[in-house]
């Protein structure tokens, strides 16, 4: 998170994840298109999993573009921290599509399996599985380098399906080579069983995702560490408490308990908060701040008493 979020500024995050989204919307778009041919073409239900996927595919990453454009608008009264959670609720959206089409294929392939039917033309779904790999790795490749620079769930949440994209169009290689050259019809239907199982468990790491956002968890043990060590190396700050993180799409919001010397003018104390910032900012840049300051010896006093800190 914090390399993350240190390497690309809030407008360059900002371009990145509008770019990523509009590159699924066209890859999908592309793969629907193939898929639905090759499917009439062959009529397997290996190729009719990554027709459905596709098709959803194209939804899912729609409604990720709007959450992407909406998230990035600035905050407005009736929203003071921003629009940034819109990003969780794309994903559980997201979830609920992906889960709907692994149902789908579980369904539709258990009827395969009590009724196995060898695929038509398999050569077709095989030169389309191929065709989908490298448009696919070419956009999971560029969604990997966005998420590193921006840490945008959106665009995990949407990468992940595409990950599993690729498995699936490797899968249905596999399967049509081997109901071909084999001849074993429940090749097809077994791997679409394979491919529905594993898209429910991405659909379930999504939710979590968007739950752990929507219910404003801490940011990794690293972030905490790195916001201690760039505080409490600020020259004039004796110590600091009380922080507490949380993420929100596109934005970072970092509170924190400044303990500085007891008899130190407001001025001063002012001048050191700045300066803190100021470090924040350079490690999370676009980050929400909110400082408090405290006398140090009041702190002590609390702890010593094992009473609440203010």
């Amino acid at each position: 998170m914090t390399t993350a979020v240190r390497s690309a500024t809030l407008a360059e995050r900002n371009r990145l994840t509008r770019i990523a989204a509009q590159a699924s919307v066209t890859v999908a778009l592309i793969l629907v298109t193939g898929n639905a041919f090759a499917y009439l073409q062959t009529g397997s239900v290996a190729v009719l999993s990554a027709l459905v996927d596709s098709a959803l595919d194209v939804g899912a990453s729609l409604m990720n573009a709007a959450a992407i454009w909406y998230s990035h608008k600035p905050p407005d009264a009736e929203h003071r921290f921003g629009h940034g959670k819109v990003e969780a609720l794309a994903g559980l959206g997201q979830a609920s599509l992906i889960g709907g089409s692994a149902v789908f294929l579980l369904t539709e392939a258990v009827q395969r399996v009590i009724a196995p039917q060898t695929p038509v033309s398999p050569e077709v779904g095989i030169a389309m599985a191929a065709f989908a790999l490298i448009i696919t790795g070419g956009l999971v490749a560029f969604q990997s380098y966005v998420m590193k620079r921006t840490q945008s769930v959106a665009v995990a949440a949407d990468s992940l399906h595409y990950r599993s994209d690729l498995l699936l169009n490797g899968g249905v290689i596999l399967a049509l080579s081997l109901s071909h050259f084999i001849g074993w019809p429940y090749f097809d239907p077994l791997f679409a069983c394979l491919t529905g199982a594993l898209v429910l468990k991405g659909a379930a790491s999504i939710v979590v995702t968007s739950a752990n956002m929507l219910m404003d968890r801490e940011l990794p043990e690293a972030v905490h560490n790195e916001i201690v060590s760039l505080v409490t190396a600020t020259p004039g700050v004796l110590g600091v408490h009380d922080i507490r993180t949380r993420g929100a799409g596109p934005d970072t919001f970092i509170q924190l308990h400044l303990e500085l010397p007891d008899e130190m003018k407001l001025i001063d104390a002012h001048v050191i908060t700045d300066d803190v910032e100021a470090r924040l900012h350079a490690a999370f840049p676009g980050a929400h701040i909110i400082t408090h300051q405290d006398p140090h010896g009041v702190v002590m006093k609390a702890r010593a008493g094992k009473r609440e800190l203010p």
